[in-house]
């Protein structure tokens, strides 16, 4: 490994024999200048320099000129400023000039190893000790996810393995990310076995289940009314967990969380079941029946979400005695965000404002069709930061923080999640059968039994049944279904996208956020 070059700049340089000669002790390489104008052009020379170490009160160039004569030429250079100036608009003059470190005059040699640590070894500390604490913690999750866990403690196995995902992303520990990737798949394995053998139990009142897509509105976002605020209630389509990790970075700027909670959504997890079923307040079969003109099943041709505020409204009948002043806005486009920056003042006036954005589905369909997409998105490290640049530079961000400093309760919730596909499975079906990567309906449809939760009799678990012999299946884990007919190519083209519909924490272990402005 090549030795940690260090460029001192001192005019008093002869008087720190004693701190160089400890550093070369300890490994380090360290050029000496006595003032900035050779520093300057001793850095222009070297290229290779790794940390500046640069006195403020030196004659000619004074430390902060020189600073900024060398953050033109490279300003990703650690820089630490020394001084015996203790003066508070020094300082604030410095750390404003973006240096790394400040050190007061005389420095002894402990204090400048430590700034080296934190600024050169840093990453590798960290990087070190969350390998360290994730080897800990993999034993106790690999218990966990083979102990017969409930609802709830899968949850909060999902909410540990999103949370060591982000901080081996932070730290670029690439060794236990990839260990971490097969325990998440493991996990995801045991948890499509405990779906299966509880989901239609939950469905039919035969098991205490989560709170379920039906059953959100009436249990987490109701009860706020009477606190008789303004709730913007904005529903992310989509949206994962770790991807609400990444906006929580943002909005914690802006608002303080209040709970931070779960929910699952019903099967399949895609957006004409499970948004329909939270703005209703039912389950699809009972939209079917009760809302006959609203609902379309797959195969049916037109839009299936285009009734959601009747069917809030009607929810909010049934279940508010008070009249509810209420707003619902789509975001589809540029446009609709863009008015609803530019209104949302208004929107104060009510009891409760839905916002649906449907942003990241877009993001996550637009990933399969466009190869440009498919780079920046490659895995879930980049699906993330596409979230955030999304996110950082949208309307809704800034219409959020136009009333963060009202007295408003702002949740933030979603659907349904994705997943990233890795695994064809083989299914067989008629001309009628649905076209969906992650869950079908259809008739006489053969498939690989083990990679599928198979149900029959979709009313039992709240499915409308366009026909009597039909009957759903969703994928398992990361497998997502393929007809044999162009086989190579359509694996080729879907594995590693982003889909919905199926069985896995991603899809079904939902976000629900409650905030307030600050």
């Amino acid at each position: 490994m090549d030795k940690i070059k260090i460029l001192w700049a001192d005019d008093e340089i002869d008087l720190l024999k004693p701190q160089l000669l400890f550093l070369e002790k300890k490994g380090y390489e360290v050029i000496t200048v006595s003032n900035g104008y050779d520093a300057i052009e001793e850095f222009d020379q070297q290229k290779d320099i790794d940390v500046i170490f640069l006195d403020e009160s030196m004659p000619g160039l004074t430390g902060l000129e020189t600073l900024a004569k060398l953050k033109e030429g490279n300003s990703n250079v650690p820089v630490v400023m020394i001084t015996k100036n203790e003066a508070e608009t020094v300082m604030e003059e410095a750390i404003g000039s973006q240096i790394d470190d400040y050190l007061i005059k005389p420095v002894n040699p402990n204090q400048i190893l430590l700034t080296l640590k934190k600024i050169i070894d840093n990453k590798r500390l960290v990087r070190e000790k969350t390998a360290s604490d994730y080897q800990v913690e993999f034993r106790q999750i690999f218990m966990e996810i083979n102990n017969g866990l409930s609802f709830d403690d899968w949850t909060n196995v999902y909410r540990k393995i999103i949370n060591w995902e982000l901080k081996l992303d932070d730290s670029r520990t690439e060794e236990m990310a990839d260990i971490l990737s097969m325990q998440k798949s493991e996990a995801n394995a045991e948890f499509s076995k405990y779906i299966s053998r509880n989901y239609t139990d939950w469905l039919q009142g035969k098991e205490e289940g989560p709170i379920l897509s039906h059953q959100l509105i009436r249990k987490k976002v109701l009860p706020l009314l009477q606190e008789k605020k303004p709730i913007f209630l904005v529903v992310l389509d989509n949206l994962r967990f770790d991807q609400w990790k990444i906006i929580e970075r943002i909005l914690i700027n802006n608002f303080r969380i209040m709970s931070e909670d779960f929910f699952y959504s019903i099967l399949p997890t895609s957006t004409q079941y499970s948004r329909n079923a939270i703005f209703a307040g039912m389950l699809p079969s009972e939209i079917e029946k009760h809302f006959p003109k609203y609902w379309k099943n797959d195969t049916d041709e037109g839009g299936k979400n285009l009734h959601e505020k009747e069917l809030l409204q009607a929810q909010l009948k049934r279940l508010v005695r008070d009249e509810i002043k209420m707003d619902y806005i789509k975001i589809t486009n540029t446009a609709n965000a863009q008015q609803l920056d530019d209104q949302i003042l208004n929107y104060l006036h009510n009891d409760l404002t839905v916002i649906v954005y449907n942003f990241i589905d877009m993001m996550s369909h637009a990933r399969t069709e466009m190869e440009v997409l498919k780079e920046l998105a490659s895995d879930e490290r980049a699906y993330r930061s596409l979230t955030n640049s999304w996110f950082v530079h949208s309307p809704l961000w800034t219409a959020l923080q136009t009333v963060s400093d009202k007295d408003v309760t702002l949740i933030v919730t979603t659907d349904h999640g994705t997943i990233r596909v890795k695994q064809p499975s083989k299914v067989v079906g008629d001309r009628e059968t649905t076209t969906n990567l992650r869950y079908k309906l259809g008739r006489n449809l053969r498939y690989e039994s083990k990679d599928v939760f198979e149900m029959r009799d979709p009313e039992k678990i709240g499915l409308p049944r366009p026909n009597l012999s039909s009957s759903f299946i969703f994928a398992k884990e990361d497998k997502y279904f393929l007809y044999p007919n162009n086989y190579n190519y359509y694996n080729n083209y879907f594995r590693n996208t982003f889909q919905h519909g199926g069985i896995s924490m991603e899809e079904m272990i939902c976000p629900i956020v409650t905030l307030s402005g600050k």
